[in-house]
């Protein structure tokens, strides 16, 4: 994980809501829910041990992600659900398969119809309820409906079931089906039952629940205790289904939704799009400028801006958590551009002051997010330098600091690394690696000289600080060199690894930072980084050694044909795989070269 990565992790809230995960290019590749994102997020992160292959392959290339806060779970099923269709993330398969959330399908058309589970929503008129939560809940709610109302269960076709005058199932004399195919009920009596149970799915109980508790205490006073115990669990379900379909209230509601909101300087507007009823997609957009002008103006200059670009869609209806300077004007000019009308409005109530609500709420949330991020960078680095400097007494805060380290095997194959920051932050254009040209044996300071000496020496920008990996035998090389290349004013320390300590020059006694100080993690990434860049460099010389070592004993082949062979193929493996033509086709060899190669390999 980077810092960034970490620091989001951090401060993830305590909430429902969505997140969404992408890669380095920014592509989603996978979309999920959670009842608590900091609980469902971090588990991404750690205890990797108890992920699945897909999952470690997923967390392998994440380098960002986002969250959308919502009111409740259910609210974070549906939002999910819009936004896998609308990203289809590579990582979100069973959803990619074609397996949608269920709704509820009453074709009113029909004399008699039936309730209906299905997961698409056609244009064939009929009535659609949902999207619901999936699983065992669906049928739950469903067998409500046929406790509370007479309705048929069947898929037999009523008109024969009449015309052959068949008799009525079993539920007809339990009392579950009203029996069209009997003749028992009219169609306006069936429709009858079929609006009320609609209300009930869209959260519309009305007098169902004081009617149930009325029935419940009737049966409780005539002592019916069984009875009474019916109705309570249909009350206590009745309430419950109330309580999830008032919160994925479904409609064909189309708006953009607006919050504007502002933290320590900066000013953010946060965009819900909801198209046919649901949030397909959200933006930040954060605002740049000075001034004391209010919130009010910046929503207003946003508004301009936004839709005053071309391709951008305007829906017939935007919506504002607050409102904006010259509203009337707004909206006239969104309507010309329209040309058709467009309400500007700020909702005080029901579903479309939830979403500016939402709006608000993550407005809010992701600048305090930002803010902290801010923060933590700040404290990583400007603040982590001016800790530091003050530490080593330096008179400036160095902008440009280098750090040295060396690595070898056994005294072969010695290399160096020079690592850069530049205020606070890695440089890594400015990373360099040496190779060691003297006999040093596995001997540092020997290294440690020669790199010095050769950094030292060349042209352009000079470091402000200078910090070797290593303790005070380093450290007065590293003095040495300075002195004999008359740049003496560069401060330098070096960091010795097992203490966590920095000796300075001219001082007996080295400093203990403070453990878990910033000024000792910025040091410790700034070494860490040496250290990481000089031992990947000195594998790529072994690699390189391992095969020269095995060439040199092929006649015919020397130094720059060594080179050559393994610029092209990089590996012993591949040259034993080569052709004899593939072989003579690398530049500098010829074909009897080539064939001593290719009989090394194979006769060997």
């Amino acid at each position: 994980m980077n810092t960034i990565l970490e620091d989001k992790i951090a401060l993830l809230p305590d909430k429902p809501g969505v997140y969404k995960m992408l890669d380095a290019t920014g592509t989603v590749i996978y979309v999920g829910k959670a009842k608590v994102l900091k609980n469902r997020v971090r588990q991404y992160f750690h205890a990797s041990k108890n992920h699945s292959p897909k999952v470690l392959a997923m967390v392998s290339h994440i380098a960002d992600f986002e969250t959308i806060e919502v009111h409740s779970e259910v609210e974070a099923l549906s939002l999910e659900s819009n936004l896998i269709k609308e990203f289809m993330p590579k990582y979100n398969i069973l959803l990619k398969d074609d397996k949608h959330f269920p709704y509820f399908r009453i074709d009113m058309k029909q004399d008699f119809p039936r309730i209906e589970i299905v997961r698409r929503v056609k244009p064939d008129g009929a009535t659609y309820l949902g999207p619901y939560i999936v699983g065992p809940s669906v049928q739950e709610e469903l067998r409500l409906v046929y406790d509370l109302f007479p309705l048929r269960h069947c898929k037999k076709n009523i008109a024969n079931m009449l015309a052959r005058g068949e008799r009525p199932c079993l539920l007809r004399h339990i009392g579950k089906c009203c029996a069209p195919c009997s003749g028992a009920v009219s169609r306006e009596q069936y429709h009858a039952y079929l609006h009320e149970a609609i209300r009930l799915l869209n959260g519309k109980s009305g007098d169902l629940i004081p009617y149930l508790t009325q029935k419940m205490q009737e049966a409780s006073d005539a002592l019916d205790f069984e009875r009474a115990a019916l109705l309570r669990d249909k009350l206590k379900a009745t309430l419950a289904l109330r309580e999830k379909q008032a919160a994925i209230n479904a409609n064909d509601l189309t708006a953009d939704v607006f919050a504007v909101d502002s933290l320590n300087g900066s000013r953010m507007v946060f965009s819900l799009f909801v198209r046919g009823g649901k949030v397909i997609g959200t933006h930040a957009f954060p605002l740049d400028g000075d001034g004391d002008d209010s919130p009010a103006e910046w929503l207003h200059a946003f508004l301009l801006q936004y839709y005053g670009q071309d391709g951008i869609e305007i829906p017939p209806l935007i919506l504002l958590a607050q409102d904006c300077t010259d509203m009337p004007a707004i909206e006239e000019w969104l309507r010309e551009k329209r040309r058709r009308k467009v309400a500007l409005t700020v909702p005080q109530r029901g579903v479309k002051h939830q979403l500016t609500d939402m709006a608000k709420q993550n407005c809010a949330a992701l600048l305090a997010k930002n803010d902290r991020i801010r923060t933590r960078e700040w404290e990583r680095s400007e603040g982590a330098l001016a800790e530091l400097s003050g530490i080593l007494g330096l008179e400036e805060i160095p902008s440009r600091i280098e750090c040295f380290d060396n690595s070898h095997l056994m005294g072969t194959n010695t290399v160096s690394s020079m690592v850069v920051f530049r205020d606070g932050k890695p440089d890594k254009s400015a990373y360099r690696h040496f190779r060691i040209r003297s006999d040093a044996g596995g001997d540092d300071l020997i290294a440690m000289r020669e790199v010095l000496t050769r950094r030292l020496s060349m042209d352009g920008e000079f470091p402000d600080l200078i910090v070797l990996d290593g303790g005070r035998t380093q450290l007065e090389v590293g003095v040495e060199v300075l002195s004999e290349c008359n740049l003496s004013h560069i401060p330098i320390c070096a960091l010795a690894e097992s203490d966590e300590i920095i000796y300075l020059p001219d001082q007996d006694e080295p400093i203990l930072i403070p453990k878990n100080s910033a000024s000792l993690h910025l040091i410790e990434r700034l070494r860490d980084e040496a250290h990481r860049f000089a031992i990947s460099y000195h594998r790529n010389l072994r690699s390189k050694s391992a095969l020269y070592s095995r060439l040199d004993e092929i006649s015919g082949v020397g130094d720059k044909r060594k080179k050559r062979l393994f610029d092209t193929f990089l590996t012993v493996e591949r040259i034993k795989e080569a052709s004899i033509e593939e072989l003579a086709a690398v530049r500098g060899m010829n074909f009897p070269a080539a064939k001593a190669v290719f009989d090394y390999f194979h006769n060997k």
